[in-house]
């Protein structure tokens, strides 16, 4: 389906009603950086559990052989544009958004905010002692900014229900989850009442960055669209999520309808 530039209304009973797009069957909300942060903002304040995912076109590759995926991802509260190429094949089909909003900048903002306001955060994932060390260096960046807990993501079923608990008990207002996509969204997905987070977003490799075992691009990379690259440079076990990439181009080239100019 292809939504008009204005958006479709996303009015899913109990769920905020904001305007969307749709890429490959996947729902796309069609907000900015600015319009993101307040979105949550107001899901903290409203107090019900609610799941952000940042998809990503990798994200959207899977969903197309994976149905319960994509039904995860298109059951989420708020689903921001994580990739050059989600706002590329956007443009194309004729239904533009604003900016990429991805997840590495979309915690550094929310962090900000939470230490204004005193929201309460949980950083779960990634290698042990690296949650640790993101939290030192984001409340060095923002201080104020009240981390109650973390805990790495190399955990298996038998210490979930402790995790949930624990999590639960700390009265959690933003949880972030990097454990790759799809397992932290689809932990999220199984806990998220449980849990009773205010707000639960998968960040994938963003704790990495925050605690600087990854340097993030330089921000010429970024401009020229290269992060992908970057990474895999950086990383050379992440090739099987790059090729990802042509698939997504040949999967908008050859079911999307291009929009006329």
């Amino acid at each position: 389906m292809i939504g008009s530039k204005e958006g479709n209304v996303d009015t899913s009973p109990g769920r905020r009603q904001l305007p969307t797009i749709e890429i490959l069957g996947v729902k796309i909300h069609a907000v900015s950086m600015k319009s993101a942060v307040q979105v949550i903002e107001d899901f903290v304040e409203e107090g019900v559990p609610r799941l952000v995912i940042t998809a990503d076109s990798s994200g959207i590759v899977l969903a197309q052989s994976d149905q319960h995926w994509k039904d995860v991802l298109n059951s989420a509260d708020l689903v921001t544009p994580d990739s050059n190429g989600v706002v590329w094949a956007a443009r194309r089909q004729g239904t533009p958004l604003r900016e990429r909003v991805s997840g590495v900048d979309l915690l550094d903002i929310l962090c900000s905010r939470a230490a204004k306001k005193g929201y309460r955060v949980f950083l779960l994932g990634a290698a042990p002692g690296i949650a640790e060390k993101a939290a030192e260096r984001l409340q060095a960046r923002h201080p104020g900014l009240n981390v109650v807990g973390t805990h790495h993501g190399f955990f298996g079923k038998e210490e979930e229900a402790a995790i949930v608990a624990q999590i639960r008990d700390l009265q959690v207002d933003l949880l972030f989850v990097a454990m790759g996509i799809p397992r932290q969204e689809m932990f999220i997905y199984d806990h998220k009442y449980e849990m009773a987070a205010k707000v639960a977003m998968g960040v994938g490799g963003s704790l990495d960055v925050w605690s600087g075992t990854v340097k993030r691009a330089p921000r010429l990379v970024r401009a020229l669209k290269l992060e992908w690259l970057w990474r895999l440079i950086l990383n050379p076990r992440k090739w099987k999520k790059a090729l990802t990439l042509p698939k997504f181009w040949w999967l908008v080239m050859t079911r999307v309808r291009r929009s006329p100019d």
